[in-house]
């Protein structure tokens, strides 16, 4: 079997932060070698200079290969549990090979898609469907979640719980028009489920009072900067509030969805004493943006939630920083260049954003001196754990070999030409971030290397899932 030595780099997981040697053999890491304060590697507990590592590791494996990666960090590749790939039924803007590609590019190693295509993911038959056109394309492991409806509930229960990643409910429409705001469907799947429920936490009625205002107000003509007053912050506390409520009075495995307010992230804090099932996630997008950039950006950074402002932002950042946010998920949702460029009641809502994540959370960590341990957590390991994805998602031995290489010095400019998504463009173009992502392996294999593909093969597998 091949073995590859990964040697000389910095570690970093969710407890620590250590200079190493990583041993890949097949598709998992075999062995991690420490390299103590004196610069010594201890492999099995023998202290040798870290030039005797490669050379003792070549005398025992002849035909292995060395990747000396000094000043470089290794993070489990990243597990994003919330993207919007568009397939089926609307792979003009997207599909799995082209999305999953350019996240493998960007250091997430494995993803959960979201039930809102056409059809609507909300049936076993639609389940299998979606992951057999998975299997074969998809550049990173693949796994899907299912929407719940007003009476799918039954046929969710019959699904094995390895199939599928949580039940999504969205509380507040969005793209797809999944709509479930009947309080008694609503309460049955929080009381019955034994998965992960995943809300996107709007309130309808809310939004629909506020557009009504703004039509009134402003015809068709309604400007962008509005978007943080119609998908509004009432609306997202209103939403959660009674998620909360449900989680709490029921003992429910919560997963609250792209939190952007300051708002949400106190009263995430709060019932997580009360009910410790319960957990959040915000995207790179509530980290950057604020609403003083909707005058420049307009329609790139209309998605739902609204992005509201700076100080819903740096509450946000206060809150990965201190674990009250669990995951980062991208909610990487692409739309045209051309259905972008329409007014506010015609854009859709939406943002390519999943290869930029990373290195918008390296430059977040710098700027607010989050630990590289939190980032670890956020970016892989809490979003295995919460939905149970067996052996990936750490630097651990045993463990599949899904691992990213990242220079934390290195600056570069976002370019659309360099993304790589289907649509084109990426609200992040002519931004300039820290932290580039140099090679990246999943299962074993490098597939990225100097920040290019190695090759033109698909290798992703799919993911399997514990109750």
């Amino acid at each position: 079997m091949k073995r590859t030595l990964l040697h000389d780099l910095t570690l970093v997981t969710g407890n620590e932060t250590f200079r190493g040697d990583i041993i890949i053999c097949g598709d998992r890491i075999e062995k991690i070698i420490r390299t103590n304060e004196n610069g010594l590697a201890t492999p099995a507990g023998t202290e040798m200079p870290l030039d005797e590592v490669e050379k003792v590791f070549l005398e025992q494996h002849p035909d292995a290969e060395v990747i000396r990666l000094t000043g470089l960090l290794a993070f489990a590749g990243g597990i994003d549990a919330h993207v919007h790939f568009r397939e089926p039924g609307m792979t003009a803007k997207a599909d799995i090979g082209s999305e999953s590609k350019a996240a493998l590019l960007g250091g997430v190693t494995s993803f959960i898609d979201m039930p809102n295509v056409n059809p609507p993911t909300t049936t076993a038959e639609r389940l299998y469907a979606k992951l057999a056109l998975a299997s074969g394309r998809s550049w990173a492991n693949f796994g899907f979640h299912i929407g719940a409806t007003a009476d799918n509930a039954e046929e969710i229960a019959k699904i094995p719980s390895e199939d599928f990643g949580g039940i999504k409910i969205f509380m507040g429409s969005s793209t797809g028009n999944m709509l479930l705001d009947d309080d008694g469907a609503l309460s049955s799947f929080f009381r019955t489920t034994r998965k992960e429920i995943l809300v996107h936490s709007e309130d309808e009625r809310t939004i629909r009072r506020n557009m009504e205002a703004a039509i009134e107000k402003y015809g068709e003509d309604i400007p962008f900067r509005l978007h943080a007053e119609i998908r509004s912050r009432q609306a997202c506390i209103k939403s959660t509030v009674k998620a909360l409520e449900l989680a709490m009075s029921l003992g429910t495995r919560l997963h609250v969805l792209h939190l952007s307010t300051a708002e949400e992230a106190e009263m995430i804090r709060a019932a997580k004493r009360i009910n410790p099932k319960i957990t959040a996630e915000t995207s790179a997008n509530y980290l950057w943006f604020s609403s003083e950039d909707y005058d420049r950006l307009g329609s790139r950074i209309k998605c739902n939630p609204s992005v509201k402002g700076a100080g819903d932002r740096a509450a946000l950042r206060a809150a990965l920083k201190s674990g009250v946010i669990d995951t980062i998920g991208s909610d990487h949702a692409p739309h045209l260049a051309t259905e972008k460029a329409r007014p506010y009641l015609q854009a859709p809502s939406g943002l390519p954003s999943i290869r930029q994540t990373l290195s918008v959370l390296l430059s977040v960590a710098e700027e607010e001196d989050i630990p590289l341990t939190r980032i670890a957590e956020a970016f892989s390991e809490n979003t295995a754990r919460i939905f149970g994805i067996r052996e990936r998602g750490v630097l651990k031995e045993g463990c599949f070999a899904d691992i990213v290489t990242v220079d934390p010095h290195k600056e570069y400019v976002v370019k659309n030409d360099d993304c790589g998504y289907r649509c084109g463009w990426t609200p992040y173009e002519d931004m300039k971030l820290k932290g580039t992502v140099e090679h990246v392996f999943i299962n074993g294999e490098m597939k990225v290397k100097d920040g290019k593909l190695t090759d033109d093969i698909p290798s992703g597998r799919r993911l399997r899932f514990e109750a």
